[in-house]
């Protein structure tokens, strides 16, 4: 049966989701890092999982990288996990690659950042081509458990919210 991904940017958003989605979408299991019904799986982020890689972690043609040689555009901006949350990103990845995952929800924080932090791991997780999986978004302007259902059911699609990113 296939199953849709939500991604929230904080476990207490993840939790409140959960509530939301339970009288739609029946019970949840809850797992150390995620809970699972029927039709949805819903984890989390805790805040930036992934960050652009430094410049001097770039060779750049004339040397090691210093201010001497701004601007340095490298040819692509490589990922690394932050260093404090590799095991929750390795998590948050683990769940986007199941095979039975047909669909990805941004459930992050509604704004530039909460775009950010999905995109970087959506990114890091090999991209939504990578994956082959479509995305949409939640965007909640109020975090009533009503909003939260309304806003399931109307999802935009990450190509509107492209701007963002």
């Amino acid at each position: 049966m296939s199953k849709t991904l939500v991604i929230a940017e904080k476990p207490s958003v993840a939790q409140d989701i959960v509530r939301a989605l339970t009288p739609i979408a029946g019970k949840f299991d809850k797992y150390d890092d995620y809970f699972e019904s029927e039709h949805y799986v819903v984890t989390s982020a805790v805040g930036h999982l992934v960050e652009i890689q430094a410049p001097e972690e770039f060779d750049v043609k004339r040397g090691k990288w210093s201010f001497a040689h701004l601007p340095v555009i490298p040819p692509r901006f490589d990922l690394k996990p932050v260093d404090k949350t590799k095991s929750r990103l390795a998590a948050v990845v683990k769940q986007a690659k199941r095979k039975d995952v047909t669909q990805l929800i941004n459930a992050c924080d509604a704004g530039r950042e909460g775009e950010l932090i999905f995109r970087l791991i959506e990114q890091y997780a090999g991209g939504a081509k990578l994956l082959g999986i479509p995305v949409q978004r939640l965007w909640l302007q109020s975090m009533t458990q009503q909003a939260k259902r309304e806003g399931v059911k109307e999802l935009s699609s990450n190509g509107q919210m492209q701007g963002l990113a």
